[in-house]
């Protein structure tokens, strides 16, 4: 299986003095869902910001299908098939719910309506508010619709951050098996995840950061299970085995 994103020895942060990232490697293959987690101050976000040209990369290596992408705009990413969904800030407010959309496809216009048309059947919740201010949507109808801006660009890699932060049990579980359908349809997902359950019931394979390096890396169900990784850094053997 190839690599659709692959990062080497990545060094990042706020500030070169101070990094978050500490020597990072990690590999995201094509057509698999790759869930990074973490105790808090793990340096998961930071991660993903710097993927998506948000944060700056001191040194290391970001390679997308191959191609180095380090110091390439956030804008000229979108043209090369990666899509970012951030934790917060990820929808238009006062914007409908189809606006919304709209400008997450500017750059496919040519399959506009047939894009968004996919997005609605694959959340049919926002169809029966597509000219409703996505601000007045619920949470879980809120990240639908950041999601769906995120998937007009037609990405093969789509990227989230914390994308079941502030959602029931329920919606996360909805949200979720929304992934695998996305992911069904040839989009490979990289996320960033608290809610270590529900995010490797649905992961091909995952990392554990701590420290803003990888601690542990495996098959998702490998980690599930694990002992020493959901009492080190995931929580209770028990939260995640049951």
């Amino acid at each position: 299986m190839s690599a659709e994103l692959a990062v080497l020895d990545l060094v990042a942060g706020y500030a070169v003095d101070v990094p978050i990232v500490r020597g990072l490697t990690l590999e995201v293959r094509a057509n698999e869902i790759v869930t990074v987690l973490g105790p808090n101050g793990a340096g998961k976000s930071t991660f993903i910001k710097a993927v998506a040209g948000l944060v700056a990369v001191h040194s290391g290596t970001v390679l997308l299908r191959g191609r180095p992408i380090t110091g390439i705009a956030t804008h000229e990413l979108v043209r090369e098939g990666l899509a970012y969904v951030p934790q917060v800030g990820n929808i238009f407010v006062r914007l409908t719910v189809t606006e919304n959309l709209e400008l997450g496809g500017l750059m496919a216009k040519a399959d506009m309506r047939r894009q968004m048309d996919a997005i609605f059947s694959l959340f049919p919740d926002l169809a029966a508010q597509r000219n409703r201010a996505a601000g007045r949507l619920s949470g879980g109808q809120r990240q639908m619709v950041a999601v769906g801006r995120a998937l007009m660009s037609k990405p093969r890699l789509l990227m989230l951050d914390e994308p079941s932060a502030g959602l029931s049990p329920k919606l996360t579980e909805t949200l979720f098996q929304k992934l695998l359908e996305i992911r069904a349809g040839g989009v490979t997902i990289l996320m960033v995840e608290q809610n270590a359950k529900a995010a490797l019931a649905i992961s091909d394979r995952g990392y554990v950061l701590s420290e803003g390096r990888q601690s542990f890396t495996g098959v998702a169900r490998d980690l599930l299970t694990s002992p020493e990784i959901g009492e080190l850094y995931l929580g209770t053997k028990k939260q995640l085995a049951h």
